[in-house]
């Protein structure tokens, strides 16, 4: 496996990233810890979460889950691990946000839950507009100082906000986000426009969620993918692009799973797409794709299908 440099940062990750959404609501912890013990022997090495995941389960369960999983290895080292601050872990006023009061102490339960000592990438799961760029960083910056948090990155933040932290993070000396966790795939590339950009320009490593938009490109034998189109809106009107998506992959001998994740791991900025399995067999698509490089021809043809929206301001501006 062929490892990438994570942003403007030294360390290097693997060009798949297991994702955990789905541990504890969809996939039992068994289950789980097979799919992680199945990506970690086939060369993945970043592991992604959220303090938030759990859903009916609770707040927190996944991180448990992979908790307990860390806890049976010797290898914890060799892992990056990722998880992420900022959604709802209570009803209190302040159990929510980007406040250095909410940062401290979520990052001191998600330890708790993941049986480790330090997170390597600690990443704001959105944008929060009452919390200045300064306070995040002066949390942040301590929990650095304290060898709790190895590096700092965002999550579902537009371009403007990332050029605001890393110009701020600048004036403080410090290293500031070295990844941008977003939306993208191919039927959704909002981010191209101003994100993308962004992110090159700061050295900012993309980690894209969703790469197959919910099921919406991973084809249409399964009752799974249709139930998944089922619940996007407007799926009918792109019925004609979907048509011609799955006849592309039909035409190069691969599921259009596999050739989503190909797609997006070698866009511009992209260091890792996040695959959310929870299966032992979506995550040996994911792998699949690993083998699989799409050539000029036929990113030509994905641009027809699913064009992009083009660089920000031309897109939108004389």
């Amino acid at each position: 496996m062929e490892y990438r440099r994570l942003g403007r940062s030294a360390v290097r990750v693997s060009p798949i990233a297991l994702g955990t959404m789905n541990f504890g609501p969809q996939t039992p912890a068994d289950d789980a810890h097979r799919i992680l013990d199945r990506a970690v022997d086939a060369g993945i090495n970043l592991i992604d979460t959220a303090d938030q995941y759990g859903g009916d389960l609770g707040v927190g369960t996944t991180e448990t889950i992979l908790g307990d999983w860390l806890a049976g290895r010797s290898d914890r080292d060799s892992l990056v691990l990722a998880t992420k601050v900022h959604e709802p872990m209570g009803d209190g006023p302040n159990d929510r946000g980007l406040s250095a009061y909410h940062i401290r102490r979520a990052c001191e339960a998600s330890l708790r839950r993941l049986r480790v000592d330090h997170i390597d990438l600690y990443q704001l799961h959105h944008l929060d507009r009452a919390a200045a760029w300064d306070e995040v960083l002066m949390a942040t910056e301590r929990l650095v100082a304290d060898g709790k948090i190895t590096y700092l990155g965002t999550s579902n933040f537009p371009g403007w906000s990332i050029a605001s932290g890393m110009e701020r993070a600048a004036a403080r000396n410090a290293l500031g986000p070295v990844s941008e966790q977003s939306l993208y795939h191919l039927a959704n590339r909002t981010i191209e426009m101003e994100v993308v950009p962004a992110a090159q320009h700061y050295g900012i490593g993309i980690l894209p969620w969703s790469p197959l938009g919910g099921g919406l490109l991973a084809g249409s034998p399964s009752d799974d993918s249709k139930r998944r189109r089922a619940a996007h809106a407007g799926t009918e009107a792109m019925r004609d692009r979907l048509d011609r998506w799955e006849q592309l992959c039909a035409d190069l001998g691969q599921p259009p799973a596999v050739v989503a994740t190909a797609w997006l791991r070698d866009r511009p900025g992209v260091v890792a797409p996040i695959v959310g399995a929870r299966t032992e067999a979506q995550l040996d698509d994911a792998l699949r794709s690993l083998d699989v490089t799409l050539d000029d021809e036929t990113n030509a043809r994905l641009d027809e299908i699913f064009p992009g929206p083009g660089p920000a301001p031309e897109a939108y501006a004389w």
